[in-house]
């Protein structure tokens, strides 16, 4: 392990949910519109809406694979083949995946300070109950609450826990965020997609959900936007029908589109005045990579030069000042940061996923061509900046 001479802010952390985090909590009324397990084929299944959820190959997580098992494929130096065979042999589910004593231990293990710690499961839910907003509601709130009891939003100022929030019920997003700030949450979790509504979708940008966006802005919370099921496959569902989403399921055609969502995301969120009607919200781009900020900045450019009042500032300087963004370790982090600045670019290990690194710290091999402050700045000043915290000494 590498020896930095501090602590790093890991970005991008996961836990593996337990088997009840979406119904220890759950309103018994809506139970059998949310999820539920049962056994087919001798093996656990997730029902969610009463059908059978391809998300996760594997939701009990029990076995799992080895953190980082992908790292060389995610490079480009492996090709890939059988799933099973490049994922290797799985391990029995570690302590320190669900409970946050355990994972407190390892992180000091793997000298880590702090960490932001997204959903695996449940960034594949609220897509799979698009069509019925009432049980998305009363899953993600149950979710929450689970989330508060077995992780806790900001546990030991290391932990930081993010909190799901979707913007299907406007009203719903501003009670649940009024809540979780009231339990300490520093960042919540969203898709990066349109907002579901009636009828339809709505961009985020929409007014409508300025209530929202407001709170977030003034009590400091962080709104970061994960990779999921972003619903995109219903636009490439026209070029190339496949189902179901199911996370490792390769296409070739949906790995070059696999940037859509945060580019649109937030060609939408500055086009529709959401940073310039809310100057002091903060976002975060999470597990999303990073190759297509510089084309989003040249067509921001662009629009801005033949449209200059359609827009209240410069959206280029916009994104700069708003937008935090975890690349992969395997993108042109020297160029990221040429294009928004190094003290926009977060370290984010992925961790424990297959995809991500076995060693979290090891991030910082990929730094090439920074200055030791930019270093720092990446491995932890910037997420403490973020979360409106002074760093450690």
């Amino acid at each position: 392990m590498t020896d930095l001479g501090f602590k790093p802010f890991d970005a991008d952390n996961h836990y593996y949910e337990a088997t009840d985090a979406f119904t220890r909590h759950i309103d018994p009324k809506m139970a059998q519109r949310c999820m539920q397990w049962v056994e087919l084929g001798g093996k656990q299944r997730l029902l969610v809406g009463g059908k059978v959820n391809k998300f996760i190959p594997n939701p009990t997580f029990d076995p799992v694979s080895k953190p980082g098992a992908l790292d060389q494929y995610f490079r480009g130096k492996v090709a890939g083949g059988n799933l099973r065979q490049m994922f290797g042999e799985l391990d029995p589910i570690s302590p320190a995946y669900r409970d946050r004593d355990s994972r407190l231990a390892l992180m000091r293990q793997q000298d880590l300070a702090a960490a932001f710690f997204f959903p695996t499961l449940g960034v594949g839910m609220e897509e799979s109950l698009k069509h019925d907003i009432p049980a998305l509601l009363a899953a993600f709130r149950a979710f929450n609450r689970w989330m508060d009891e077995d992780w806790g939003f900001a546990y030991q100022d290391a932990i930081f826990a993010a909190p799901y929030i979707t913007l299907a019920d406007p009203q719903w997003a501003v009670e649940e965020l009024e809540l979780v700030i009231g339990r300490g949450a520093r960042v919540v979790v969203m898709r990066a997609a349109p907002a579901l509504a009636p009828g339809g979708t709505r961009s985020p940008g929409d007014p409508i959900y300025d209530p929202f966006w407001a709170r977030a802005a003034e009590a400091g919370v962080v709104v970061a936007f994960h990779s999921g099921d972003a619903g995109y496959g219903k636009y490439l569902d026209d070029w190339e029908p496949s189902g179901d989403f199911q996370a490792f399921q390769f296409s070739a055609l949906r790995g070059m589109t696999s940037d859509r969502a945060p580019f649109d995301l937030f060609a939408a969120l500055v086009c529709h005045g959401v940073f310039s009607r809310h100057p002091a919200i903060r976002t975060a781009i999470i597990e999303s990579g990073s190759e297509w900020v510089k084309p989003l900045l040249k067509k921001f450019k662009k629009a801005y030069a033949q449209g200059p009042q359609s827009f209240a500032s410069d959206p280029v300087e916009q994104f700069r000042e708003h937008v935090w963004v975890a690349p992969f370790y395997e993108d042109d982090i020297r160029g990221l940061a040429n294009e928004i600045g190094s003290d926009r670019v977060l370290f984010g290990s992925d961790y424990p996923h297959a995809e991500g690194l076995a060693v979290p710290t090891a991030f910082v091999n990929d730094l090439h061509g920074f200055t030791d402050a930019e270093v720092k700045s990446i491995m932890r000043d910037n997420a403490y900046d973020l979360i409106g915290v002074t760093s450690p000494a």
